[in-house]
């Protein structure tokens, strides 16, 4: 008869932990989910501040029509992603699009000194801090929720249960700020 309490107890103690594992793995999803939608609303506020900027460079330099049409076509391309790695792809077009227009903006003096264009420009370098700090958060997670889903005891509850790793948000490529030069001026 003891060798039934034992029994009994092991599993009482299994389905605690399967419990235990379950509760953990929606809680690490979530805050996974969390940590995109951080994400994805700093990827719309930089996409709103975009238009501003253009508009803002464009009353400068209007024949620089080839960059104002790239910087709208990166901004299409980031509100039409929907998965991690196509927005981390498409901020990384977005971020080179701005590059180019903001090496537009440097050659227009009146413009560098305009208050509206350094507000626009102060809230584009904090939007990126913010997306930063999402993206930090947001892959910390991810590597937490995908760790618990790869390894043992949670692997054999995470599987069956339908939960499955997550996509990292990260740059693919060189991180630098590219270099734009004009022809007949010097690069700074």
């Amino acid at each position: 008869m003891p060798w039934l309490w034992i029994l009994v107890g092991a599993l009482v103690l299994l389905l605690l932990l399967a419990v235990y594992g379950y509760n953990r793995l929606v809680r690490l999803r979530n805050e996974v989910d969390t940590g995109w939608a951080n994400i994805d609303v700093q990827l719309q506020r930089r996409a709103d501040l975009i238009p501003n900027l253009v508009e803002a460079v464009r009353g400068y330099a209007a024949h620089e029509r080839g960059v104002f049409e790239e910087v709208t076509r990166a901004r299409a391309a980031l509100q039409r992603a929907s998965t991690p790695g196509s927005a981390a792809d498409a901020n990384e077009g977005l971020t080179a699009a701005i590059g180019r227009l903001f090496a537009v903006a440097e050659a227009y003096p009146e413009l560098q000194a305009s208050k509206n264009f350094l507000e626009l420009q102060n809230d584009l370098t904090d939007t990126e801090d913010k997306i930063s700090a999402a993206r930090r958060y947001y892959n910390a997670t991810v590597m937490r929720f995908n760790t618990s889903v790869q390894s043992i005891p949670w692997l054999l509850i995470a599987k069956p249960l339908g939960f499955r790793e997550r996509e990292f948000f990260s740059a693919q490529g060189d991180t630098a700020v590219p270099e734009v030069s004009f022809p007949g001026r010097a690069s700074a």
